[in-house]
């Protein structure tokens, strides 16, 4: 079934599925947690 959400940057079939939205969805809030980790140990190293 095809829908609205593979367009963009998604180009690829089942782009909006949950296990899809899960995994950018972990792997963007580690990036962020791991970069806010990093800050802070750098500012008060």
């Amino acid at each position: 079934m095809a829908t609205d959400f593979n367009r963009g940057i998604m180009k690829f079939d089942d782009a909006d599925s949950p296990a899809m939205i899960a995994i950018s969805a972990v792997l963007i809030l580690g990036f962020i947690a791991a970069l806010i980790w990093w800050a802070l140990h750098t500012a008060y190293a």
